[in-house]
């Protein structure tokens, strides 16, 4: 008798795989993200809603095309193409950034930052698309927070390879090492799509078709998508409003671009840090006892207390791995590390109960286009409540009434009616009946 396909897949290597490529994956990303954070920080939080309209911008001008390419190629062909995309993309960008003074911050970053945003679209969000789609609700839940954990360890090391070689080699040659890094997880990712059409079961060689616009259609029609989409508004509202002050704090302090992708450099080793605790302590834990939907309340309420403390104690600057900087910058590090390791790997197991088409084109057009329409709408808020005169305790107090609202539709979005039934509870009910 044939094993039952959960035991399998966790008897198997593609949770392993999965996790070495995520590892890699986010070593790529975050050593190029400091390389993009730091141009920011020449600049300060006045450009951010520049940035952000030209990110919202490309995004809506790219839907249809992801949506024609998820349309009309297989999965193994659509992440081949992207993924070696950006890495030819990292080695262009390699002069750009040797020319940085003479071309200025601000002309650079804006493209960066665009194409750092797009990077997201195609290689992170992909990522979590396809494993969606290669692991079922049940097998999603004991195995995607060891995935994230590998995505952690990545987004760990990637910093300390950061912080080692920027002063070494300086930031340029920085994108040769992500672009390494991204083909190594391109060729685990191709193996794993190659095991997986192998499986009776496998839809991987089938194109998935539909509407080209059907992301932008599906959050209208379907109940899950709306509450991710008002989630990922409120929770970037949070993390926005500490990332512009962190932006204005750089601009102030830190006078050349190797000091500020240190600095940057040291928040995302911090946050990844926490992420990986929660990862291998309470994460695990309560998605599989609780279910994925409480991996969206809790962080919400973590979120509540920060912004509650601070809009009572005030921003202030606390010693933080050798810099003094704003009370904010701590609670940017402890919202970013429950969102990476607690609210990730519950919204992609979350993801697994929805049909193929939602899970590509859904699910990535709420990850890019609804999450840069919401850094548009925060920064430009910041920026006109500041010049209103509003300081850092009434903005943490606004914060505070937004992650209220986000705790609400947490609780509705792990629990939405259009989810498709959970294995286990499932499981727990034939079980039941059959007493």
């Amino acid at each position: 008798m044939s094993l039952p396909r959960q035991a399998v897949v966790e008897q198997g290597a593609a949770p392993t795989l999965s996790a070495l490529a995520f590892f890699f994956v986010m070593t790529s990303y975050y050593i190029m993200r400091p390389v993009r954070d730091q141009l920011i920080g020449a600049v300060g939080s006045e450009s951010l809603p520049l940035f952000y309209i030209a990110v919202f911008v490309v995004m809506l001008l790219l839907t249809p095309v992801f949506g024609l390419l998820v349309a009309r190629f297989p999965r193994k062909r659509l992440l081949g193409w992207s993924y070696s995309f950006f890495i030819l993309c990292l080695l262009a960008f390699v002069p750009a950034f040797v020319e940085q003074d003479r071309l200025g911050a601000r002309a650079l970053g804006v493209v960066f930052y665009v194409w750092g945003s797009v990077f997201n679209l195609f290689v992170v969000s992909l990522f979590w698309s396809f494993m969606a789609d290669i692991f079922s609700s049940g097998e999603a839940r004991r195995v995607f927070s060891l995935i994230a954990l590998g995505g952690m360890a990545g987004a760990i090391f990637g910093p300390l390879v950061t912080k080692l070689l920027v002063q070494l080699i300086g930031v340029a040659p920085l994108l040769l090492v992500s672009a390494v890094a991204l083909a190594l997880a391109l060729v685990l990712l191709l193996r794993l799509s190659a095991q997986h059409e192998r499986r009776p079961d496998s839809r991987g060689d089938e194109v998935i078709g539909g509407s080209l616009w059907a992301g932008v259609k599906e959050l209208w029609s379907r109940p899950f998508l709306r509450y991710m989409a008002l989630l990922m508004l409120f929770g970037d509202g949070i993390g926005t409003l500490a990332y512009a002050l962190v932006a204005d704090y750089a601009k102030a302090h830190l006078a050349d671009a190797v000091a500020r992708t240190s600095f940057y450099n040291d928040l995302d080793l911090a946050t990844n840090l926490l992420g990986a605790a929660l990862q291998l302590s309470v994460t695990p834990w309560l998605l599989v006892r609780r279910g994925a939907g409480w991996g969206l309340v809790v962080p919400s309420l973590v979120n509540l207390a920060l912004l509650a403390g601070v809009a009572l104690i005030g921003g202030g600057s606390v010693l933080f791995f050798g810099y003094s900087v704003p009370l904010l910058a701590v609670m940017l590090v402890i919202t970013r590390g429950f969102a990476y390791g607690m609210t990730k790997p519950a919204v992609d197991a979350l993801y697994t109960r929805v049909p193929r088409e939602t899970r590509y084109k859904g699910k990535n057009f709420v990850e890019t286009a609804v999450w840069r329409f919401g850094d548009v709408v925060v920064t430009s808020a910041v920026s006109g409540l500041r010049l209103l005169g509003w300081g850092i305790g009434g903005l943490a107090l606004l914060g505070a009434g937004v992650a209220v609202l986000a705790t609400m539709v947490a609780r509705r979005a792990g629990w939405s009616p259009d989810l498709a039934p959970d294995e286990h509870a499932r499981i727990r009910a034939d079980e039941a009946s059959s007493i």
